[in-house]
Parts: C-alpha cells; sequence; structure tokens
C-alpha cells in the first residue's frame, strides 16, 4: 500500500501521531543533553518505541523532532509504504526486466528507472521565507556530554560537482563553531569530500546549501549508499513517486527541496585551512577523536513559518540509524542479488554499528564459493568498509542472532575458515591502526564441499521429520 507524498515535515508528523507513533513532550526541555537522554532512553524500549515531539525547546521557538526513522513501521512510513520490502519488489521486477551483468550496470539501470518513475525534480515555490539571524534560534543539540558543543545531525548538505554539475545530497554532521559559522563533517570516502577537493584544485570557492527537514523521504535518501555521480533527490523522486520540487537558493545557484523546513546557504573557502573538529560521539558507539575539517561560512538562513527542527543521536546501539541502515539494505538488496544471484539475504546486526558486521547467506554451489562472495562484496561501493563479513547457508535465517552465532560456531574451524586481508576503513573506527584504512575477516561459516582443503564429510543437521511435526500440532490444537 502507498502513502500519498508528503508536502512537509509537518504533515509526516500528523501520520505519527494517527498511528500512534508518536509522543508529544509538552515540558521544557533543553537541547544540551536532555533531549538526548528522553530519545537514548526511548530508541532503546522495545521495538524503537515511539518518535518524539518536544514542543518546547529551551532557548528555541521551533518544535523538534527526533527519533521519527526510528522502527521498521516508522522507516516504511517515511518512505511512503506499508512494508519496506515493497519498494524491494518493484526494484526487483525493473531489474528482471532487462538483468544487468555488473553492478555497475545495475546502478546504471536503476538510475534509468528513477528518471521514468516521477523522479527527475523540478521547479517549485519555496515555502522557507522567514529570514533567521542565526543558527542560535534552531534548537540545536549537543548530544554527549563529551562533545566539543552543538551538533546539526540530519542535515541534507547539497553540493555540485564543479565540472560536470552532477549533484551530490550527502548527510555530514555539522558542528556549531557560532551564529554563522559550523565545521563541515565531509568525510574522506564521500562524494561531498571529492567535490571540495576539486574546489580546492580550482582555488574556488565552494557554493554549499544545506536543508533541514521536508518530506522526510529526504533524510533517508541523503544517507543511503548511492554510487557518485547518482542523484539523491531522484531517488526520493522515485520512492515518494512525485518529482521533488526544488527552489533556487537567493546567495548561489545551488536548488533544495522547496518543502524545507529551514535552509542554510553559504559557502566553503578553500583558502581557510581547516580545523579542529569533534570530539563527537558517534555511530560506533564511542567518541571520535577531533579531526581537521573545513568552516562552512553561512550567508543566510531561511525557516518555513510552521517548521519542525529534525534531530536524531547515534551511540551505543540499537539507536535511529539502524532503522535507517536496514532500510537501505532491503532496498537495495535487489541489486546485490542481480550481481550474485547465489545471494539469499544480507543483515547488518545493530551491533556491528553499521560496516563491522555483513551476515550473508548464499545458496552454496561449488567449493570456496564463501570466499567469492566476500571478496566480491568488499568491492562493491560502501561495503569496502566492512570490517568482517559472515558468510552462512541458504537455510540459515541471518536476522536471527541465535542461529548465526550456532552456525558460526558450529561450521567453522578457525585456521581454515577465516581470512584476512585489508582496504578502506570507516574512517570513524577508532580501532583501525590509521584513519580510513585497515585489516577484514571473512568467515566462512558454510557447510564444507567436496574438493575444500582439510574437511572431512559434511554430517546433516539434526531435523524433524515433517509428517512427525504435523501430527504433533494436530495433538496440540
Amino acid at each position: 500500500m502507498r502513502y500519498m507524498a508528503y508536502e512537509s515535515l509537518r504533515a509526516f508528523v500528523g501520520k505519527l501521531e494517527a498511528a500512534g507513533e508518536l509522543k508529544r513532550i509538552s515540558a521544557e526541555v533543553d537541547p544540551i543533553l536532555e533531549i538526548t537522554e528522553f530519545a537514548d532512553r526511548e530508541m532503546k524500549s522495545p521495538n524503537g518505541g515511539k518518535a518524539l515531539l518536544f514542543e518546547r525547546c529551551k532557548g528555541s521557538a521551533f518544535p523538534l523532532l527526533i527519533n521519527a526513522y526510528g522502527s521498521t513501521k516508522r522507516m516504511a512510513m517515511a518512505l511512503g509504504v506499508a512494508d519496506v520490502e515493497e519498494i524491494a519488489r518493484e526494484l526487483e521486477s525493473l531489474l528482471k526486466a532487462k538483468p544487468p551483468t555488473s553492478f555497475k550496470e545495475a546502478m546504471s539501470l536503476l538510475g534509468t528507472a528513477m528518471e521514468l518513475r516521477h523522479a527527475k525534480p523540478k521547479s517549485g515555490t519555496a515555502a522557507f521565507s522567514t529570514q533567521l539571524s542565526a543558527l542560535r534560534e534552531l534548537p540545536i543539540q549537543q548530544c554527549w556530554p563529551g562533545d566539543a558543543g552543538r551538533f546539526i545531525t540530519l542535515p541534507l548538505v547539497v553540493t555540485r560537482d564543479p565540472d560536470t554539475g552532477a549533484r551530490n545530497v550527502g548527510m555530514y554532521r555539522m558542528q556549531v563553531i557560532d551564529d554563522r559559522t559550523t565545521f563541515m563533517h565531509w568525510q574522506l570516502h564521500k562524494t561531498g569530500a571529492r567535490h571540495w577537493r576539486r574546489y580546492c584544485e580550482l582555488k574556488q570557492r565552494m557554493p554549499v546549501a544545506v536543508a533541514l527537514g521536508g518530506d522526510p523521504v529526504y533524510a533517508f535518501c541523503a544517507s543511503a549508499p548511492l554510487p557518485d555521480g547518482m542523484d539523491e533527490l531522484q531517488l526520493a523522486g522515485y520512492l515518494r513517486k512525485k518529482s521533488v520540487e526544488l527552489a533556487k537558493c537567493r546567495t548561489n545557484d545551488l536548488e533544495v527541496p522547496a518543502d524545507s523546513d529551514f535552509v542554510l546557504e553559504g559557502y566553503v573557502d578553500p583558502a581557510e585551512p581547516p580545523a579542529m573538529e569533534g570530539p563527537f560521539g558517534d555511530h560506533t558507539g564511542y567518541y571520535t577523536a577531533p579531526e581537521p575539517y573545513p568552516k562552512f561560512h553561512i550567508e543566510r538562513i531561511t525557516a518555513r513559518r510552521d517548521a519542525i527542527y529534525p534531530s536524531t543521536i547515534v551511540g551505543v546501539p540499537p539507536m535511529e540509524d539502524f532503522h535507517m541502515g536496514t532500510a537501505s539494505v532491503r532496498i537495495f538488496l535487489p541489486v546485490f542479488k542481480m550481481t550474485f544471484n547465489e545471494i539469499v539475504d544480507i543483515a547488518l546486526p545493530a551491533e556491528g554499528v553499521f560496516h563491522n558486521l555483513v551476515v550473508v547467506s548464499i545458496k552454496k554451489q561449488f567449493p570456496y564459493h564463501a570466499m567469492k562472495v566476500m571478496h566480491g562484496l568488499w568491492g562493491m561501493g560502501q561495503m569496502m568498509f566492512s570490517k568482517i563479513i559472515v558468510v552462512v547457508d541458504a537455510d540459515v535465517n541471518v536476522h536471527n542472532t541465535r542461529e548465526v552465532l550456532f552456525r558460526l560456531c558450529s561450521g567453522i574451524d578457525p585456521q581454515r575458515d577465516l581470512i584476512f586481508t585489508k582496504g578502506p576503513a570507516d574512517v570513524l573506527d577508532h580501532a583501525t591502526p590509521a584513519i580510513g584504512f585497515g585489516s577484514k575477516l571473512g568467515i566462512d561459516a558454510t557447510h564444507k564441499l567436496p574438493g575444500e582443503k582439510d574437511c572431512r564429510p559434511w554430517p546433516p543437521l539434526i531435523k524433524m521429520d515433517d509428517p512427525v511435526k504435523k501430527r504433533v500440532d494436530e495433538l496440540l490444537r
């Protein structure tokens, strides 16, 4: 079942409330630490708790929405469907119409499909027209006690490739320096950072626009692992079944969603040396140490009349971002399966904080098949950051941690079935010996076939006969 595209973030709040998925907090709450404590308790409650709308934020006239994506149900609602699997099935049918022969071709086909399905953005009228004087007017959180200050955590950072004009919408945390300046934490491997390096080579100021809010699908798309060059707003149009309407910024030539709640327009100057950003309590569950990043200078701040400030926190899992990451995996699983037809399912457990642990089930067809899948995944986009990949057989439910651990412990010989390699790593991973580079572990927990070295005959798994199970079911009725 498809919902209509949301006209605003406030419209999404109304839908959440009608579905019993929202709690309103009417007491005045401080964005410095207090909102985090409310949200962290809610995110760690059964099934991700509820979305929270803080109606009175200390020091700001704007309400704050958090944990809006923090459950399976709310994540589906944000994408306009009853179940995220609906999108995956639709994408799978598009890909099967003309099966791709490679990951690159699959993503190219996805881009073509998006263009054909209401995806191309079009011009619209800006809903944000109220000018604000300073960032202090927004209820920007300091999330954790050890943070260097306040951080904007759900920004849609819009940049363009200076050579091709291709747009990128990324999600990069922004530490507030003063009322008109923040850091721009685009990490080494991100598209925004590549655009920035090119502007540095050209010795030109880099125009940047930051949108907050609007249709909740935008934030999901900004966080999705799309290949460099694929427009996140096209993906948003494809998902919402309605083209994203764009409004032009006043101080530069960039465009942002016309239904945005807040827009920050400005620039990053290559003549200005980077400064130390952080620490920040990150999705790893630890504080990331200070590192040099460029400054974003804000020339104009605008808001819509009924603006709601969207926010999130990250930290020790499970958190809201787990549900966003899981939705990405479910939606793009057909792309993985078209490239690797042996893949049955993929899971990124919450405790693995995205890149640290990936569990993959496959239909094993030949000796060392698991090794082929591991290396293939390490070569696919952001899967290159995966620290540990565990490969199990097709009959294993990769979302059942107990089942995965049983197969992992019973199905491997450590010396034979573990492989180590090296490659790019998450810049935020404090455990690597160097920033952005480290070792990786592959674990083959599949049954072993004749031809695989140092293997005895593999015994069958204990299972009851189906007729007996059926008979007992009847007796228990």
